[in-house]
């Protein structure tokens, strides 16, 4: 339980612990979405709930601002639950149990949920504050947000009339994001025809690479180990046959190991040519990626079902010469990736392999344009593509006043401007600005380090900073 008189403002703090008290994982919605809709009717707000459990929470402007134009205030419900190995709790009945630790709040054996707890709390308590002036908001608590922003693709976006959004899911307090990708998933299958081999069974594993998320890492040089195995196969002079490739599990992941399941007449030579290789990537790879390890073992001899010659030859290409990484970097805004794309799971089964990649661009035109390219390069092999879990970029508006008014307000309390930056990963604030014409927005938010983790903290100080700023943006919206 936390102690509210040490903790300033008091009432964010208290709808946090309150939020906290929740069992709201992904997919568990209806408790935390009631909790929002009893809020509401606790305050004499309107307020509605759809089919998601999004919730919509109206209030009205303060005197002076009855006739200024709305804005949306917007967070999720949803939070990541991870624990500790040996911490029991249940997620999907049990409450968190948070705890004080200097200036951060954290959470005993499991993550906080402040992301995106907090940005309810902050906003249930300005809806709560009638000392608060603001325009009228439009308070939306989406659903999901962590499995693909489900709630807010659901949403009917006609219930809303605000053409800006503070959007508070950002846990940098220095940086205001003004524009994210937009991504999909491109998956093809490929048909597989296999014979009878007789030879020595080989596993090759590329194993100890780095990885990371697809967004955030795939300009920093990290090898997906996918393409890596794709080059040391193509390298092989030594005669082999496949019978599986395998390697990644998560589209959004660079791929951190693969395995070929090889069959060969000489063990011996494949053997000495994959270390030999092995030595000369080792070689040209150890500062980026020092953990590189080509593991061999034999698996003895027998006869095995391998992939037919023909099709074996198409694999082995597609892995060398199919699109993956940075496509272009953004003109606009510098140092930011605009479209990538990431080859991250390779799956053999008897009669298919399935290779999916994750796309993403902070351009709509430009993510449709990849996806054309993705056709026409497996249009090249008798396959089935299938392109799914689309949401839409946030594209950058120069243009933007909230960008203004949160940098002049920001410099107000702190001294100095906010960074403005782009991200090449997804927000909500893509979905809105896809769905809302002429919308104007900007994501923000108070000091995070390790969400997603069971490390996961809040910074209470920048917690109240943030807040403060945020009041004083209201103030100016007339």
């Amino acid at each position: 339980m936390l102690n509210f008189n040490e903790l300033k403002p008091e009432k964010v703090f208290e709808y946090f612990d309150a939020i906290s008290k929740i069992p709201r994982g992904s997919g568990n919605m209806e408790k935390i979405s009631d909790f929002c809709m009893d809020f509401a009717k606790e305050h004499s707000l309107k307020a509605i709930k759809d089919d998601a459990c999004n919730v919509v929470i109206y209030k009205n402007g303060t005197e002076g601002y009855e006739n200024s134009p709305a804005v949306i205030l917007q967070g999720h419900l949803d939070m990541v639950c991870q624990k500790e190995e040996d911490y029991e709790i249940d997620f999907e009945k049990d409450g968190l149990d948070l705890y004080v630790d200097g200036d951060f709040i954290k959470a005993k054996g499991t993550t906080l949920g402040a992301d995106n707890g907090i940005a309810v709390a902050m906003i249930m308590s300005i809806l709560a504050d009638n000392t608060i002036s603001h325009p009228p908001i439009e308070a939306v608590f989406t659903t999901d947000e962590e499995v693909g922003m489900l709630g807010a693709l659901e949403l009917d976006m006609n219930c809303l009339t605000a053409k800006k959004m503070i959007n508070i899911d950002s846990e940098d307090p220095e940086v205001v994001t003004v524009s994210c990708a937009g991504g999909s998933d491109f998956t093809a299958e490929i048909p597989l025809k296999r014979t009878e081999k007789q030879g020595e069974c080989i596993t090759v594993t590329v194993k100890g690479l780095k990885g990371g998320h697809s967004g955030v890492e795939i300009n920093s040089g990290r090898v997906n180990a996918n393409l890596l195995m794709g080059r040391i196969l193509n390298h092989i002079s030594a005669h082999f046959d496949i019978i599986n490739l395998d390697g990644g599990d998560k589209g959004n992941a660079i791929p951190v190991s693969s395995t070929a399941k090889l069959v060969c007449e000489d063990a011996e030579k494949l053997i000495a040519e994959l270390k030999a290789y092995a030595e000369v990537i080792k070689n040209e790879i150890t500062f980026r990626e020092s953990g590189f390890e080509l593991e061999i073992n034999s698996m003895g001899q027998g006869v095995y079902e391998v992939i037919e010659t023909p099709s074996a030859h198409k694999l082995v290409y597609i892995l060398l010469c199919a699109p993956n990484g940075v496509v272009e970097m953004s003109a606009e805004i510098e140092n930011l990736v605009e479209t990538s794309l990431n080859m991250g799971i390779l799956k053999t089964e008897e009669q298919k392999m399935t290779i999916a990649s994750a796309l993403r661009s902070n351009k709509k035109s430009a993510m449709k344009f990849l996806e054309e390219k993705l056709d026409t390069f497996f249009g090249c092999v008798d396959c089935k593509i299938t392109k799914s879990g689309h949401y839409p970029p946030w594209e950058y508006n120069s243009n933007s006043t909230l960008q203004g008014l949160y940098k002049e307000k920001y410099k107000e309390k702190f001294g100095y401007e906010p960074k403005v930056e782009a991200i090449h990963a997804g927000l909500e604030c893509g979905v809105f600005a896809s769905a809302i014409e002429n919308f104007d927005c900007i994501s923000i938010g108070p000091l995070m380090h390790g969400i997603h983790t069971v490390n996961e903290e809040l910074s209470i100080t920048s917690t109240k900073d943030i807040y403060e700023v945020v009041l004083r943006m209201l103030e100016d919206l007339r």
